[in-house]
């Protein structure tokens, strides 16, 4: 087997050089328009047969442009359980009650599914919400048909269940009571603290083995945290959730995800140190990965916030993807290959070993399933 060669730094420079041009050339949107948001353009979705682009025409705004408010669209799901047979993710199944996520993150990999709903990969898939107001009416349909058989339901899979839309729907609540009226099993990823309102439920489906949560940190810094998760909770709640999640019993791990190299590599051992303080029991990691817009999205993320950094950076990530942005094999998606991330790799395996988080969370039971009640319905005469 041939052994990795990483690029020389002449031959980086010159590929930086020729694939950020066009990067340089974009406009982006004015800071005011897009507080708290986490992408810098909105660029059109790629089905779209018309692409928009803003340009200065030489006549003056009368009025300033309007910034980019959240909007709301209600959706009624056929199906609410997804499945996927992914040698490397550790489910089979999963659930997503929105479409879109208000966090904000400017890395995230679910951005290019916006595109399927005629929206745009940046702001408008933080903006444009999709609320599948029947989602807990159809998980019950589905886990009440004749021959449904018991696996654990992933949740957090693409975007978050406990982003800032949860507050108001309560969408993510009504499924777990499903799961817990049916002593259903369900893992949870999410970096929000709203994860602890439902700790009155959490604490019973732990108590029968039927849950496990991880909550996502990606930095200890507030100020960087709030740059690349601009409406997540602070890295202080996202401690605090793990450590009420622990004290009620509830298997938490932490997931040091992403890893993004020259930006926030350099806290994982910190970041696994506080979360072993805060009562979790096992750790998780993934390199940063770019698929599809969001390679333009975070890099104009980058040219805003680090513009003295976004030559190495992504000559960093190019190094963990064989000379590419982005790598989709299955088996190295998650960890990349080549120096770089075998380091990062051996960093985080001695660093969880030595908090204490190399254990993995118990296995969730599928033994205790009771079918939901499901309402008759009568047929009428008009």
């Amino acid at each position: 087997m041939a052994l990795y060669q990483a690029p020389s730094f002449e031959a980086l420079e010159k590929l930086s050089r020729s694939r950020d041009a066009d990067l340089a050339r974009r406009e982006l949107l004015e800071p005011d328009r897009i507080r708290g948001r986490g992408a810098q353009s909105n660029v059109t979705g790629r089905f779209e047969r018309q692409k928009r682009e803003g340009f200065d025409d030489g006549w003056d705004n009368v009025e300033p442009l309007s910034i980019f408010e959240t909007v709301e669209h209600v959706e009624r799901a056929k199906t609410i359980i997804t499945t996927n047979d992914s040698p490397d993710i550790g489910f089979e199944r999963s659930i997503n009650a929105y479409r879109g996520c208000e966090h904000g993150c400017s890395y995230c990999y679910a951005r290019p599914s916006h595109a399927f709903l005629g929206h745009s990969a940046g702001v408008e898939f933080e903006r444009d919400i999709y609320v599948k107001v029947n989602a807990v009416e159809a998980l019950r349909a589905e886990i009440g048909a004749k021959g449904y058989k018991t696996k654990p339901i992933a949740m957090g899979t693409n975007t978050d269940p406990y982003q800032p839309a949860e507050r108001k729907h309560k969408l993510t609540r009504g499924i777990l009571e499903v799961m817990l009226e049916t002593r259903h099993p369900v893992m949870i990823t999410t970096k929000s603290a709203l994860i602890i309102r439902d700790l009155d439920i959490l604490t019973e489906l732990a108590r029968l083995g039927l849950v496990k949560v991880a909550i996502s940190m990606t930095s200890m810094d507030h100020k960087l945290s709030r740059r690349m998760e601009p409406r997540a909770s602070s890295p202080a709640r996202r401690l605090e959730a793990i450590r009420l999640l622990s004290e009620a019993d509830v298997p938490v791990a932490v997931f040091a995800s992403p890893m993004i190299p020259a930006i926030n590599d350099m806290e994982l051992e910190r970041i696994l140190d506080a979360a072993a303080a805060q009562g979790a029991t096992s750790a998780s990691m993934i390199l940063l990965r770019l698929p599809g817009e969001v390679r333009d999205v975070f890099r104009e993320w980058l040219l805003r916030h680090f513009p003295d950094r976004v030559r190495h950076v992504l000559a960093l990530v190019r190094d963990t993807r064989g000379g590419k942005d982005y790598d989709s094999r299955f088996g190295t998606r998650m960890t990349g290959e080549g120096p770089y991330a075998t380091l990062l790799r051996q960093r985080f395996d001695k660093a969880r070993e030595r908090y204490g988080l190399d254990a993995k969370l118990p296995s969730l039971r599928n033994d205790l399933f009771v079918a939901p009640r499901l309402e008759e319905r009568q047929m009428s005469l008009f």
